[in-house]
């Protein structure tokens, strides 16, 4: 049995799911509590006989069921609670009818009411069962409902008991204990699944801040583009009918018209190469300060430490390094589970090195032919190809990119450019992916 698989499994998930997770199980483990309830209020009674061994073995195996029931009755629940499906009403009821059946057969075989201690165990395994039921059933509920089904299970929890022989004010204290834990036991399901909920809208609300983030950028990249192309274009048109009419007439003068176009074609583009290349390039200060920006908004420790002004770098530096804090940032939001990441810049041997760090590397799910170890090496999505992209842009300057050696689950990028560019090289523009 591979022991390691179910720890890779947790580790490659994020963090919505290993919290709903954490909930569900919380929930199947109070479940199977139940039968240690029953155990706990049969207390002594066996060994000194004062219980028939029929009633034991009710109550034991009924407890039993009722608590599968229960883990049952949690798988559809949660789901409901959650919003992934209609509210369980027939398991609810299926579950309910089972409890009071249980109860009430442990309260027929056990012994009956009467001055002497062992009376109280049957009654009170109708009512902890009961009372189980109904905790677990309000979280499939809305509160209004929860409220007049636990009333409903009250009511008919009272019905064997008085015709067992308890008093009114027995039966009364019974169901009052009865609606106190069940209260308890729902509002401790409700606010651990409400949790799971709100983590689930954290993340979701975190996707659409990212996809809002790239319309708006998309946004401002077509508004520049429409700015400088817009009256190019229109002036173009104009003129090229201009040019049409002439030269039906014959006028030399289609010519000039015709060579004007060329001119304000050849500014068009010349233009929207400057509109795009603003767009690709990426300033070092300006980058460093929207990821640790970004890493925060994302509830991820960001620390610089320079021992160089990014300000006092060439320009041509700035951009290129500007780009891998951009995809180092960017790996750490979409491919990893990090609680800190470290930011270093610093210059050495006519060289200025950057290097990214993050604790958050995820395992993936051993596969055939991969590593054994099941740990993904680069901390990012095999199937990307944005530090590849980053060490050919790298190299094209006479930089590297490195990925060394880093702690367990840390992952730590580094890369080298040299102070003194080549005049002759272009600007950096984004790789093509």
């Amino acid at each position: 049995m591979d022991v390691a698989r179910p720890v890779r499994r947790w580790r490659a998930t994020g963090k919505p799911q290993r919290t709903e997770l954490l909930v569900r199980w919380s929930l199947y483990s109070v479940a199977v509590a139940q039968p240690l309830v029953t155990l706990s209020l049969l207390g002594g009674l066996v060994g000194r006989n004062e219980i028939s061994p029929l009633a034991v073995r009710v109550a034991v195996f009924g407890s039993v069921l009722a608590a599968a029931a229960n883990v049952a009755l949690f798988r559809v629940t949660l789901p409901a609670y959650l919003g992934r499906r209609a509210r369980p009403t027939g398991w609810i009821c299926a579950a309910g009818a089972l409890a009071l059946a249980v109860g009430t057969a442990t309260l027929v075989v056990g012994p009956h009411p009467g001055p002497d201690g062992p009376a109280a165990f049957s009654p009170g395994v109708l009512t902890v069962t009961v009372s189980f039921w109904l905790a677990s059933a309000s979280l499939g509920l809305a509160p209004a409902r929860a409220a007049a089904t636990g009333l409903a299970g009250l009511a008919l929890t009272a019905v064997p008991l008085l015709v067992a022989g308890l008093s009114p004010f027995a039966v009364l204290g019974l169901l009052i204990g009865s609606a106190l834990g069940a209260l308890l036991g729902g509002v401790t399901y409700r606010s651990s699944a409400w949790m799971a909920r709100v983590v689930w809208e954290l993340d979701a609300a975190r996707e659409t801040q990212a996809r809002l983030a790239v319309a708006e950028e998309r946004l401002r990249f077509s508004r520049d583009l429409h700015d400088v192309l817009g009256r190019n274009l229109t002036t173009i048109a104009l003129k090229s009918e201009l040019a049409v009419q002439l030269a039906r007439r014959g006028r030399p003068e289609a010519a000039d018209q015709m060579t004007e176009v060329q001119r304000i074609a050849q500014e068009s583009h010349r233009e929207v190469r400057e509109v795009v290349r603003g767009y690709r390039s990426a300033d070092l200060q300006a980058e460093v300060t929207g990821a640790r920006a970004v890493l925060r908004a994302a509830d991820v420790a960001c620390e610089l430490a320079f021992t160089t002004d990014p300000a006092a770098l060439p320009v041509t530096v700035q951009s290129v390094l500007g780009w891998v804090v951009r995809e180092a940032a960017t790996n750490v939001l979409r491919h990893s589970e990090a609680a800190r990441c470290a930011i270093r810049l610093r210059t050495a041997d006519g060289a200025v090195v950057l290097e990214v760090e993050n604790d958050g590397v995820r395992a993936v799910p051993a596969q055939r032919g991969a590593d054994p170890t099941g740990t993904d090496p680069t901390g990012a999505d095999p199937g990307g190809s944005g530090l590849a992209g980053l060490r050919e842009r790298l190299c094209a300057y006479g930089g590297a990119l490195d990925v060394p050696a880093a702690d367990p689950g840390t992952f730590k990028v580094t890369a080298t450019l040299p102070l003194a560019l080549p005049p002759a090289l272009p600007a950096p523009e984004v790789p093509t992916r």
